[in-house]
């Protein structure tokens, strides 16, 4: 793995793009961060690559450009022990809460290889505040993945030690297919599995939208399908990608909060018995394009990757 670019602020959170097969052609990114007031000792936050782009296509998403197939356990694991290492050499990490996303770039569904990842971390660095996240479409397809997900999540994550999220952005199902295109589990589907899937102590199931204008969010719908004691509801911006300006669509999280759009959203979610994340910090992502794939997209693209010191993401926790 050689790293070709390094954007950030230690302090705050620092974004790596490697070539991970020293071949030009095989590149990811990856991030970690703290949340201040949070000291890295108290949380810190990893986010890192499963597939080299996407082949999901997602409306919003930057990383879908120029598929180039899986990431091995072993490189997935090499961004860990990269930014494990750099700050704790003896590989212990004290962090209170050390959580690890596998959902930068890739459906992490499509690479089984996310599972061996999985079985190998808790014996790769020593971390008692260890939690593991997988964010997922949920593709058609992948029920064998999510079977041995489940049988990982309880033999070596329990107790709320694991965190899941499901990407839906909105309950038009229809709608849904345009954000998304490619064939996934329907909410019916999500519901099921997520009720076998939280067991007594684990988190809550996160279900992540990112509001857009003319994409509804229909909480008679929500509770049709996904149980309050199960499920939670995130609410995040919708990025200013690449994609995003070619689709035109309009965030309702930095596009409505003056009219109140969002927070009657929330106070509708909420009285229906569901918790609410709001996750406002990300916004500041925008002043530097530092969303899923850009980066990556960038260097195929030709521009030149420079390092940027003052990068003023406080918030990197989708």
């Amino acid at each position: 793995m050689k790293i070709i670019g390094e954007y950030g602020k230690d302090e705050l959170a620092i974004l790596y793009v490697a070539d991970m097969r020293n071949d030009g052609e095989h590149i990811v990114e990856f991030v970690e961060s703290i949340q201040p007031p949070f000291t890295r000792e108290e949380k810190w936050v990893q986010i890192v690559s499963t597939l080299y782009g996407c082949p999901a296509g997602c409306a919003m998403c930057d990383a879908g450009g120029g598929y180039r197939g899986k990431l091995t356990a072993n490189e997935m694991l090499s961004q860990i022990l990269y930014m494990v290492k750099r700050r704790y050499p003896d590989g212990r990490v004290p962090a209170k809460k050390f959580k690890i996303q596998f959902a930068r770039m890739g459906e992490p569904a499509l690479n089984p290889a996310v599972l061996d990842a999985l079985e190998l971390l808790p014996f790769e660095i020593d971390a008692p505040g260890l939690i593991p996240s997988v964010s997922t479409i949920a593709p058609h397809g992948a029920d064998a993945f999510f079977e041995r997900l489940l049988e990982i999540k309880r033999r070596l994550y329990p107790a709320g030690m694991f965190q899941l999220q499901f990407s839906i952005h909105t309950t038009d199902e229809g709608k849904r297919d345009e954000i998304i295109p490619i064939k996934k589990w329907d909410f019916a589907k999500i519901a099921e599995y997520g009720a076998r899937f939280r067991e007594n102590g684990d988190r809550k199931i996160t279900l992540n939208f990112a509001p857009a204008r003319d994409y509804p969010i229909d909480v008679g719908i929500l509770k049709r399908y996904f149980d309050p004691s199960i499920f939670l509801i995130k609410l995040t911006p919708l990025n200013p990608t690449k994609k995003v300006a070619e689709k035109s669509l309009e965030s309702l999280v930095d596009g409505c909060m003056s009219d109140g759009g969002i927070g009657k959203l929330t106070d509708e979610l909420k009285a229906a018995g569901y918790d609410v994340i709001l996750s406002i910090g990300e916004l500041e992502e925008n002043q530097i394009g530092s969303n899923c794939g850009q980066y990556a997209t960038e260097h195929f693209d030709g521009v030149k990757l420079e390092l940027r010191k003052e990068y003023p993401t406080a918030d990197y926790t989708r």
